[in-house]
C-alpha cells in the first residue's frame, strides 16, 4: 500500500523518482515504503556506471533485465529507488550515486544522515 501524503527528506511532498523505468518498491514511480519493504527502497538516485558495477560486485546486478520481477535492467542516467543500506555502503567507499532529495522518502533518515544525502544531492536547477 503506497502513501498518498508521503514526505521527502526536506519535509515536502514526496515527488516521483522515475517513470521510465518505473521504479519504487511498489513500482508506482515513487520511493514509497512500508513495513513490508524490508530493504527500505527510499533513496531516489541517478544510476552511474560505477555504482552499477559496485552493486553487481555486491551480488545485486541492477543492469540485467528480470522481466519476471517487472525489472527492465538499469543503465547510467536512470533514476531508481535504492535501498538506504546499499546507498550507504556505496557512500562509504566513495561510489554513492547522486540523490534526488525531492524524491527521497523521509524514512531514509532512519538510516542515513540528511547531511550525507545533501552532499550527494543532484542539482536540478
Amino acid at each position: 500500500m503506497t502513501e498518498t501524503n508521503a514526505k521527502n527528506v526536506q519535509g515536502g511532498r514526496l515527488q516521483p523518482c522515475g517513470l521510465d523505468p518505473l521504479t519504487g518498491f511498489y513500482r508506482d514511480g515513487c520511493c514509497n515504503t512500508s513495513p513490508e519493504d524490508f530493504g527500505r527502497h527510499t533513496v531516489c538516485s541517478v544510476m552511474t556506471e560505477a555504482f552499477l558495477a559496485f552493486s553487481a560486485e555486491r551480488g545485486n546486478d541492477l543492469s540485467t533485465p528480470r522481466p519476471e520481477f517487472r525489472f527492465p535492467g538499469l543503465k547510467p542516467g536512470d533514476r531508481w529507488c535504492l535501498c538506504a543500506g546499499r546507498w550507504r555502503e556505496a557512500a562509504d567507499v566513495g561510489l554513492a550515486p547522486p540523490v534526488v532529495l525531492e524524491s527521497t522518502h523521509e524514512k531514509a533518515l532512519d538510516i542515513l544522515a540528511l547531511a550525507d544525502l545533501e552532499y550527494h544531492a543532484l542539482q536540478l536547477s
